[in-house]
């Protein structure tokens, strides 16, 4: 069991908070609205009312207690900085933030940010490929370069083992999981056949992947 702390609870940070919760990990939940702190108070472990931009209030939650803080603000600029700043002034060992665009984004890493997300446009990339290909089920951007995907098993898969469809020779794509309901089979053997439903999990990089969602059209 990890703990985690998740600063604003607006639709995307109660999202996370409630989700880690429900995993079975300790959450706080912070936010300067009485209200949303209400709403979520049965939903986490903890909820705290309190202004991210106030440096006593912030380091008074103990921020270097938590494995993982999470700053969910992005259009408050100046509170998304603040809390950031503080989180990591405070020892935090592992701070996730959000940010509204790359610009925010790159000033959240040089303040401290172990990493940075940005939910909008990470779904935006995600609903377009799944409208590009119908084999597409979803699309994880990890950099500019590389993506997973995971992709239903084309008929002329079927059949076959991973020997023969050999997707790193012919895509540049390895193959790092395969599902068939609710069993994963998790870096298949090259004998491994595949059947009617499979559904691969692949990486590689987003040239090679395009080539392979054209073939899934």
């Amino acid at each position: 069991m990890k703990q985690f702390a998740v600063i604003g609870c607006g639709r995307f940070g109660s999202s996370i908070a409630k989700t880690l919760y429900s995993l079975g990990h300790d959450v706080l939940a912070v936010d300067l609205d009485m209200e949303v702190i209400e709403d979520i108070a049965n939903s986490v472990t903890h909820a705290v009312q309190a202004d991210v931009t106030d440096d006593d209030a912030l380091k008074a939650l103990g921020l270097d207690n938590f494995d993982v803080v999470i700053v969910s603000i992005a259009s408050n600029l100046e509170a998304s900085i603040m809390s950031t700043l503080i989180a990591k002034e405070s020892g935090a060992k592992k701070i996730v933030a959000k940010a509204q665009n790359e610009l925010h984004g790159k000033l959240l890493s040089k303040i401290g940010a172990d990493k940075v997300v940005f939910p909008e446009r990470d779904i935006g990339i995600r609903v377009a490929h799944n409208i590009l290909s119908s084999n597409i089920l979803d699309y994880i951007e990890l950099s500019q370069e590389y993506s997973i995907i995971e992709i239903s098993a084309i008929k002329e898969w079927e059949g076959k083992t991973l020997k023969q469809l050999s997707l790193p020779k012919k895509y540049g794509i390895n193959v790092i999981a395969i599902k068939q309901g609710e069993d994963i089979n998790i870096l298949p053997n090259a004998d491994d056949i595949i059947n009617k439903g499979n559904i691969f999990i692949v990486i590689g990089n987003n040239e090679s992947l395009r080539k392979l969602e054209n073939k899934t059209d």
